[in-house]
């Protein structure tokens, strides 16, 4: 993991953003924060267990879904499964030692 601090590369609203081996943090002070770094980790193994560009792709359908179906970005953010997941879970600084492989799914 990489990080890099810019606030220019991180959509507005959002703290961090995550695009494999890089953590994209808006405030250098956020590199500090162990809860918003263990979330960021967790989409970097979900990422590395897409291969990367089907994560993506993969986000971004289920997205638009929730979009559609909720007519509100924000809720439609925070339904995705993998955001579903990381948000659960990124208080729990030891649960990538113990996810399983592909775990974002029961959060589908």
């Amino acid at each position: 993991m990489k990080v890099i601090v810019s606030k220019y590369l991180t959509p507005v609203g959002f703290r961090a953003l995550t695009i494999y081996p890089f953590v994209i943090l808006r405030n250098a002070k956020d590199a500090e924060d162990s809860v918003l770094i263990n979330h960021e980790k967790i989409h970097l193994r979900q990422q590395l267990e897409l291969l990367w560009v089907f994560f993506f792709v993969w986000y971004g359908v289920e997205f638009l879904v929730h979009w559609m179906r909720l007519n509100n970005k924000y809720a439609a953010y925070k339904a995705i499964s993998f955001e579903k997941e990381a948000y659960q879970n990124e208080k729990d600084l030891h649960y990538l030692k113990r996810r399983s492989f592909w775990n974002f799914l029961c959060f589908y």
